[in-house]
């Protein structure tokens, strides 16, 4: 009976990682289409996100079955529980991107470059994203610390993003619709960056036993 949980176990770990490696590509990709204009790569995005919005199903269902028809001891149930809530967080990161992805198309083939913070901010959060999942895959604690710890930096991209936006509208007033898509693209980073530190905080929780928002 313990050797088919340990199975079902390893194929909720396995699925898991791929969503999170889905979750890179699909930032990696709306990022792209930003910095360079592509509206067609930008169209690409979409069926990305339903490619993550299946996962997420498969492991809801994979995770509940183990839930019902086993008997998880302590740690096995934490990180059933973990991964419920991570891919609730990799799922929204999915939206996300494919919501940047349809602002780009909106932009006329005009790049972020006009506003360089912006293209620095998402580079950011693809790499707290890229931590947090590296951090799942190897139980790392210390590697999810650090991804909690550079949403800072994802944070201080956004005010250095308003500040730069607000001196082109005042420089170029007829950019304004411009402008506030880019702010409309950098919150939703922010939000990504918002994610990312929610798995990283799941993913302690799942080694320690230990979350974040507990009062201890």
């Amino acid at each position: 009976m313990r050797s088919k949980f340990d199975q079902q176990l390893s194929q909720l770990n396995k699925e898991l990682i791929q969503m999170g490696a889905k979750c890179e590509e699909v930032i990696a990709m709306a990022a792209k289409a930003l910095a360079t204009g592509d509206c067609e790569l930008a169209k690409n995005v979409a069926p990305v996100d339903k490619e993550i919005d299946q996962m997420e199903r498969s492991i809801e269902g994979l995770c509940l079955k183990l839930l019902l028809q086993q008997q998880p001891v302590a740690r096995d149930l934490r990180q059933i529980s973990a991964a419920l809530k991570m891919i609730t967080d990799m799922e929204r990161i999915g939206d996300q991107a494919e919501d940047i992805a349809e602002i780009v198309t909106f932009l006329g083939g005009r790049t972020g470059a006009e506003c360089g913070p912006i293209l620095a901010m998402a580079e950011a959060s693809i790499e707290m994203v890229t931590q947090s999942v590296d951090a799942f895959v190897n139980r790392d604690v210390a590697l999810a610390k650090k991804a909690i710890e550079h949403d800072d930096v994802v944070d201080d991209y956004f005010v250095k993003v308003k500040s730069s936006l607000i001196s082109l509208i005042a420089e170029k007033p007829e950019d304004g619709e411009y402008a506030l898509d880019l702010l409309m693209i950098a919150k939703y980073i922010e939000r990504i960056g918002d994610h990312a530190t929610n798995i990283a905080e799941w993913v302690v929780f799942s080694v320690t036993g230990t979350h974040k928002g507990e009062i201890l």
